[in-house]
């Protein structure tokens, strides 16, 4: 377990021009805060009003920027996450306070991005900084509001809503919420991209405090997943950080909340007060209950206070007289908050597989031990290998011997032989019923006596009597033996043949793949109940089946055949997207969808490459590891034997001198093999980055070419012609993403050129970007369908 420590509690002022600095002052140590008042004389002489207060905390944040933030507040949880410690940051204060400014930032400049984005950067900086782990990053997006729970990455087109409600479940490991939907994310631009469609997708209101006032507390959480590269050890870390944004709590009177706003105000400062008596009772040693049960808030939140975890509280207050006693209300929470000790410790967890590689190893040694011993008991004879093909064809000419009765007695060595004996004797016993099977089929067609419709065809042809007894079959026999063949009987052969062959085709077509008369179903053998008929019939009957099938696949071609140059007439109803799909990458899209496959084919060499270069630095590590064994045994033995020098050089012999070039060689290669891979990864990511692309462009022009083909109505079609009021490429999305391939290259390098952040700043605004075509295009859609009902 790991050691107690105290929640860390930051306060950050929001910057006025109005600020109140005879009633707030700050400590010389920017770690405490004073508040003084005046005292309301309308109380008279004898007042006995507190006028001043002071709060102790880790440290007061004023006139600071969004870096400054970042780095005292969040750097240290971040970095500590990737070690295996749980974190969560939360920021509370009054509505209008700067809460979601601090956690998420503005997303339309890049330094005034928030702790949420900039944890994010940080995450995959040190993933990066960390090649002898995999580190793998999935993401989750919560919101809370009105007590009920909403996943805000739900409107992504692989995940859709949820049927039924989400609900938070505890378990040994901890709380989890059940049915909110969590996304692997292998580069930053991912991440931001499900940030921003979460932002999209939160609820905000207006109200005399805030114009854009969140009305639902989120929870943005990151999980890591960390398995070392190089150690063969089975275990590995798992973490995750909470990013709490908390709606900020209300008086009714300065709101002026009124409708559904006013609800959603009750809603939130009900959880609020909730938040705070767990934080009260959390705080107090001697409760043994925390209501972590009364709103959803705490309920989701119980692993982070108190729990398994570093946790930092960032509290947002008003810098004005106006609002002094609402931030007295949020410093004193922030004060609460200092008293609650967290127990981070290291999420440490087993990985089957490795684990089964060491068990794999340590049965190794014991049937090593094994031997040793059997050796000593002269049981030199005995292993505990499995058995190789040699050894498994030597028992199975045994067991052909014993029952031949040329060997009287099969000797038994160990239980693995007893068990290859039985097994053996399953096969052989297999192995002749085949050979029964096929003998029976080279002379006749096997036709199952159940088969009623099968067995009328044969009637008609005339190969059974209408007793169901085949011509020549004794009384009471399975099998007819001894039926005359058909070549006795030359004038009725052509006429069998023409009898039989019309029931068979019409059994065909009408039963299809299950008719008793196809091919597979005439290889049938049922064991108990069969009837046989003579194989010079069958090649004349299988020749018939196969005409029958190649008449009837062909005859439905001659009524699918439209003519090409012929502009198909618009259908009243579009058909459906698969169907069109596959139609526009034969004609419109065949360009992009040919770049998307050559694209796909280089990733697929790329991984198979990796793969291979994986493969052989696995096996040069298991060489390392033998020939340092080796090695340290032949220390160890040098070391008893009596070690030698000459002038101060220790003497050693040939073999531990080989062997120490080889280790040398070994770790070179391992290196060489090592960059290799590593440049290959580097491609691998460049190449899904390539596909990626290559796919959501073919997405998105076949969105433009269905909606322009089936959706948008006539009428509307004259407009999109040459010469219209709208020109094409531009119906349903804007122009960046009907750009041409090397139009679209141009931008991407222009952004690069004058974005004046620099590099780090690319997929922050990529994935801006991206988000705000998305949301376009399907303002655009809703309009285009609603003119369309009209």
């Amino acid at each position: 377990m790991g050691t107690r420590k105290k929640v860390h509690a930051f306060v950050r002022v929001k910057p006025t021009d109005d600020f109140a600095h005879e009633m707030i002052r700050y400590g010389d140590d920017k770690r405490s805060i004073d508040i003084h008042l005046k005292k309301d004389i309308r109380r008279g002489v004898v007042n006995n009003q507190q006028i001043d207060w002071s709060f102790k905390l880790d440290g007061v944040l004023h006139d600071a920027s969004q870096d400054l933030v970042y780095e005292t507040v969040a750097k240290d949880v971040v970095s500590q996450a990737l070690n295996g410690y749980n974190g969560t940051i939360m920021c509370y204060g009054q509505t209008g306070a700067g809460k979601t400014y601090t956690m998420t930032g503005a997303t339309e400049n890049y330094k005034h991005r928030g702790i949420l984005p900039r944890a994010l950067q940080q995450v995959f900086r040190m993933i990066e900084e960390r090649p002898t782990h995999a580190i793998t990053v999935r993401v989750s997006y919560l919101e809370i509001y009105n007590e009920s729970l909403f996943d805000l990455l739900s409107t992504l087109p692989y995940v859709g809503p949820s049927v039924t409600p989400m609900t938070i479940v505890e378990n040994p490991q901890g709380v989890f919420i059940k049915g909110l939907s969590v996304h692997l994310t292998s580069q930053e631009e991912d991440a931001f991209s499900l940030l921003f469609e979460g932002e999209t997708n939160r609820i905000i209101a207006s109200h005399t405090m805030n114009k854009n006032s969140s009305r639902s507390h989120c929870i943005f959480t990151i999980y890591l997943e960390a398995h070392s590269r190089t150690l063969s050890e089975e275990k590995y870390i798992t973490s995750k950080i909470n990013l709490v944004d908390l709606a900020g709590s209300e008086r009714l009177g300065k709101s002026g909340s009124e409708g559904r706003v006013l609800k959603e105000a009750t809603y939130i400062n009900k959880s609020l007060s909730f938040l705070e008596q767990a934080i009260i009772a959390l705080g107090d040693q001697k409760r043994d209950h925390i209501p972590f049960r009364q709103c959803k808030l705490t309920h989701a939140l119980k692993d982070s206070l108190g729990g398994n975890c570093n946790m930092v509280l960032v509290t947002n207050i008003y810098g004005e007289a106006a609002q002094l006693e609402e931030t007295l209300s949020s410093l004193r929470f922030a004060s609460r908050m200092k008293l609650v000790t967290t127990e981070p410790a290291i999420n440490e967890k087993y990985d089957a597989e490795r684990m089964v590689k060491n068990l794999e190893k340590e049965l190794a040694l014991l049937k090593q031990e094994l031997a040793i011993h059997d050796s000593l008991t002269n049981r030199t004879f005995v292993t505990y290998e499995a058995m190789d093909e040699i050894q498994i064809a030597e028992i199975n000419s045994q067991v052909r011997r014993y029952l031949e009765g040329t060997l009287d007695e099969i000797d038994i060595i160990n239980l693995r032989q007893i068990k290859e004996v039985f097994n053996q004797f399953r096969v052989v016993l297999s192995q002749q019923e085949q050979e029964v099977e096929s003998t029976l089929r080279r002379k006749y067609t096997l036709i199952d006596r159940n088969d009623f419709a099968a067995i009328s065809a044969v009637q008609k042809a005339g190969l059974v009597d209408v007793d169901g007894h085949l011509v020549g079959e004794p009384e009471g026999q399975n099998f007819g033996l001894g039926v005359a063949p058909f070549s006795t009987k030359p004038g009725k052969k052509a006429k069998s043949k023409k009898t039989f062959k019309e029931p068979l085709s019409s059994l065909a077509r009408k039963e299809g793949a299950s008719s008793p008369v196809n091919g597979k179903d005439l290889d049938y053998v049922s064991t108990s109940k069969t009837q046989l008929v003579p194989s010079s019939k069958d090649g004349d009957v299988k020749d018939m089946l196969s005409r029958d099938r190649e008449t009837s696949s062909i005859e439905p071609l001659p009524s699918d055949s439209p003519k090409e140059e012929l502009r198909p007439i618009r259908p009243d109803t579009p058909p459906s997207k698969p169907v069109a799909f596959e139609e526009f990458k034969n004609e419109r899209g065949s360009e992009i969808n040919r770049i998307f496959k050559e694209n796909k084919s280089i990733l697929n060499e790329r991984r198979k490459r990796a793969s291979e270069t994986t493969q052989r630095i696995n096996a040069i590590k298991r060489e390392i590891d033998v020939t340092k064994e080796a090695l340290d045994f032949q220390k160890s033995l040098r070391e008893k034997q009596g070690e030698y020098e000459n002038k101060g050089l220790m003497i050693i012999d040939e073999e531990e001198f080989l062997l120490i070039l080889k280790l040398k060689d070994l770790k070179k290669q391992y290196r060489s093999e090592y960059q290799d891979l590593r440049d290959l990864r580097a491609e691998i990511q460049y190449c899904q980055h390539l596909v990626d692309q290559c796919r959501h462009r073919l997405l998105m022009e076949f969105d433009i070419w269905y909606n322009e083909s089936f959706v948008i109505p006539e009428d509307m079609q004259m407009a999109l012609k040459p010469g219209g009021s709208i020109r094409p490429g531009m119906v349903p999305v804007n122009r960046i993403v009907s750009l041409g391939e090397d139009d679209q290259d141009k931008f991407s390098q222009l952004q690069q050129r004058v974005l004046p952040e620099g590099p780090d700043s690319i997929s922050f605004y990529n994935a801006k970007v991206k988000t705000e075509q998305k949301h376009n295009y399907l303002k655009t859609m809703m309009g285009l369908q609603q003119a369309h009902r009209k």
